[in-house]
């Protein structure tokens, strides 16, 4: 065979005989502000876990960032 198909056929082939390839990831929003114990910017939590909005009015964290990450 020649032309598209047969090289189509060919890259999947050495594709399957790579074996599966490690997928990352997907990033996700990471949380991270400073607080009284340690005022230096760290990582607070996951988005979908803290509410950043809620920590800076309660006044536990300030300097908020929302930034994605690899979890």
């Amino acid at each position: 065979m020649e032309g598209p198909a047969a090289e189509e056929a060919e890259r999947r082939l050495e594709e399957l005989e790579r074996g599966p390839q490690p997928t990352e990831a997907e990033p996700r929003p990471a949380v991270y502000g400073s607080t009284e114990d340690d005022r230096k910017p760290h990582f607070l939590g996951w988005r979908d876990e803290v509410d950043p909005d809620e920590l800076f009015e309660s006044g536990r964290a300030w300097g908020i960032k929302v930034v994605r990450r690899s979890a």
